[in-house]
C-alpha cells in the first residue's frame, strides 16, 4: 500500500538553458498565460539563442512548464532586466516563478547582478504576487514607478508599465 504523500508528489523540476528548439513551445506556453504579452514565435527564437544565458526553462516531466527571458543591461551589468516569466497552469501555485528567477540569479551570466527589475501593468496581480514574495523573501526593497505609460509610450493602447526595482544590494543576503 502507498502512503497518502505519494499521491501529492511531483517530479522536480529541471531548470536548463533554453535551445532555439524550444521556441515554438515557449511561444505556445507565453500565449496560454493571459495577461503577457504575445512575442512573435521569431523573438522567442531569438531569446532561445542570442540570449539562452539569461533565460530559464522549467521542465516537468519532459514538458516545458516555465519560462524567464531575461537579459543584463548592456549598460549596467548590475542590472538583470527580467522580460517575462511564464508558468504553465499546472504548475501554477509552486513557486516555480521563484524556483527560475533563483536558479537564473546563481548563474555565473549574473554574477555581477545587484539588482533585478522588470515591467509590470497595475492589473497583473499574479506577476506582482510573484515579484513582492521575491523581495520579501530575500529581505530586499521592491520599488515601483509607472515608467511607459498608456498615453504617452502605448498611444492609449495598452495599459501603464510600472518599472519594479529589487535591490539586492541593500538586502542581507539576497542569495538565499
Amino acid at each position: 500500500m502507498r502512503h497518502a504523500l505519494e499521491l501529492f508528489r511531483k517530479a522536480a523540476p529541471a531548470l536548463r538553458e533554453p535551445t532555439a528548439d524550444d521556441g515554438p513551445e515557449i511561444w505556445e506556453l507565453v500565449r496560454a498565460c493571459k495577461p503577457l504579452d504575445e512575442n512573435s514565435m521569431y523573438c522567442n527564437l531569438i531569446q532561445c539563442d542570442h540570449f539562452r544565458d539569461t533565460c530559464v526553462v522549467a521542465e516537468i516531466g519532459g514538458e516545458i512548464a516555465g519560462w524567464v527571458s531575461a537579459y543584463v543591461l548592456p549598460e549596467d551589468p548590475e542590472t538583470l532586466f527580467v522580460w517575462q516569466v511564464a508558468v504553465s497552469e499546472k504548475a501554477r501555485g509552486t513557486g516555480l516563478g521563484s524556483l527560475m528567477l533563483t536558479g537564473l540569479l546563481r548563474r555565473r551570466a549574473c554574477e555581477k547582478v545587484k539588482r533585478l527589475q522588470t515591467t509590470i501593468t497595475q492589473e497583473n496581480r499574479a506577476s506582482w504576487a510573484l515579484f513582492h514574495k521575491f523581495a520579501a523573501n530575500r529581505s530586499a526593497p521592491l520599488k515601483s514607478l509607472p515608467y511607459y505609460t498608456q498615453g504617452q509610450h502605448f498611444r492609449d493602447r495598452q495599459s501603464t508599465e510600472h518599472m519594479v526595482t529589487i535591490d539586492f544590494s541593500e538586502a542581507p543576503s539576497w542569495a538565499a
